[in-house]
């Protein structure tokens, strides 16, 4: 884990809030941002909700390619936020005219996950009431809310409501949760190829670009699996790179139990340094007898519906490391109440970025917020992440970091003109 070396005016700073800071910006969004920049929080904007809406923009008139938007044979949901080959945009918007946006999944790979209903749920729940009610209008927090997992509608809610605390004052929302750091290094994150030789093509193309790591995600053949390839790709993704480039897989839970082991010793053989989701989510039996058989460190939990699922896996000693989305668990706030449980069991946390700039993005603030992250899960091709209405993109540097946005909010800006280019409605 790279090591950050604040000087005592840094670490004062507003721009340094550190950990007490980011434990206060859960429990309070609103004073620590205004904390944040030195003023009380009577001084902000007026934040009360005036307005939710939705952009539809029409998929087929952006540029960019069309893999990175449809998903892949294993599950990794919509990624494009595509309903019928429209993508849909969340926006809320204050009276002071801030407008924090996220990106709407039509369904995600989750059994209690839809966003089909979240404008007229998120009219009734957030016009009229502030943004300093942030914890109020998506806690979970409820009997009900905890029995049946997490609403998917609260997640893009939260995320939107961080983005305009950010933009109320003027600072990037890692900044506000309390920075730990300004850059986090980078693996490359594969699609499913489907072949041996596109894997070992693409980590030299890799390797060669500046990334330090790379995981794979395996092949789907016929819409299925085969665990013999996947370790014939592992094999030779290792021999084209060599023994000192980082290499992790993620077969995306689709091994039986016997499978996972003999994958995982021949990975764990190779240098292989996670092994992600062998097993379905819900076989904690299973999780817990092949960490016990392994010793390469598995991490998993980016299939869980709700931060209160994961204790069970934490005492029982079924992971190595916590993963989650914000989509599934609540949002920026409930990634890093997930983050500060994962580091109370002295455990490091992975947080999912697959996908495009938005996912980055929220992902991103969460991982420089806190002290046991170790890497950023960049999709590749490069290029890939890129949305035709949002001016900021992600890459990597010459030392294969991912630097922290500057800009307020999510930190990457949109184009209004290119979005009103993409714009087919406004739904309201």
């Amino acid at each position: 884990m790279q090591e950050i070396n604040y000087s005592r005016r840094q670490f004062l700073g507003a721009s340094a809030l550190g950990a007490v800071a980011g434990i206060s910006a859960l429990a309070n969004p609103a004073r620590a941002a205004a904390e944040a920049v030195g003023i009380k929080p009577a001084d902000l904007p007026d934040l009360t909700i005036k307005e939710v809406k939705v952009y539809e923009l029409d998929r087929r008139r952006m540029p960019g390619p069309p893999s990175i938007m449809t998903g892949s044979a294993r599950g990794k949901g919509v990624v494009g936020a595509l309903y019928g080959g429209r993508m849909k945009v969340a926006s809320i918007v204050t009276n002071s005219g801030i407008e924090g946006t996220y990106l709407l999944e039509d369904r995600y790979f989750h059994t209690n996950w839809s966003n089909l209903g979240w404008l007229e749920y998120a009219k009734n729940t957030c016009v009229g009431r502030s943004v300093i009610d942030l914890q109020l209008i998506t806690s979970q927090w409820v009997p009900e809310r905890r029995r049946l997992g997490q609403s998917s509608y609260a997640s893009a809610i939260d995320c939107c409501l961080w983005d305009i605390l950010g933009q109320a004052v003027g600072l990037p929302i890692y900044e506000i949760l309390g920075a730990y750091r300004h850059r986090v290094m980078a693996y490359a994150s594969t699609q499913h190829h489907a072949t041996l030789e596109e894997f070992v093509d693409e980590v030299k193309t890799c390797k060669a670009q500046g990334f330090k790591a790379y995981k794979i995600h395996p092949p789907s053949p016929n819409g299925g699996h085969d665990y013999k390839l996947d370790i014939a790709v592992a094999k030779a993704v290792r021999e084209a790179v060599g023994p000192d480039f980082t290499l992790m897989i993620d077969p995306v839970g689709v091994y039986s139990r016997e499978e996972a082991v003999k994958v995982g010793q021949a990975i764990q053989d190779l240098g292989y340094i996670f092994y992600e989701d062998p097993l379905p989510t819900k076989d904690i039996e299973g999780l817990v007898e092949l960490r016990q058989k392994l010793t390469v460190p598995l991490h998993m939990g980016e299939f869980l519906g709700s931060i209160y699922e994961y204790p069970e896996y934490l005492r029982r000693g079924a992971t190595d490391a916590v993963r989650f989305i914000v989509d599934n668990v609540g949002g920026i706030t409930g990634g890093m109440k997930l983050a500060r449980m994962a580091e109370c069991f002295e455990m490091e946390c992975a947080p999912h970025n697959w996908g495009n700039v938005y996912y980055h993005a929220v992902h991103f603030h969460c991982e420089l917020a806190m002290p046991n992250n170790r890497w950023f899960e960049m999709t590749v091709p490069l290029g890939s992440s890129d949305l035709a209405f949002i001016k900021d993109k992600f890459r990597i540097d010459s030392e294969g970091y991912v630097n922290a946005p500057t800009k307020p909010g999510l930190g990457y800006e949109i184009d209004r003109d290119a979005l009103d280019k993409f714009t087919v409605s406004i739904d309201r």
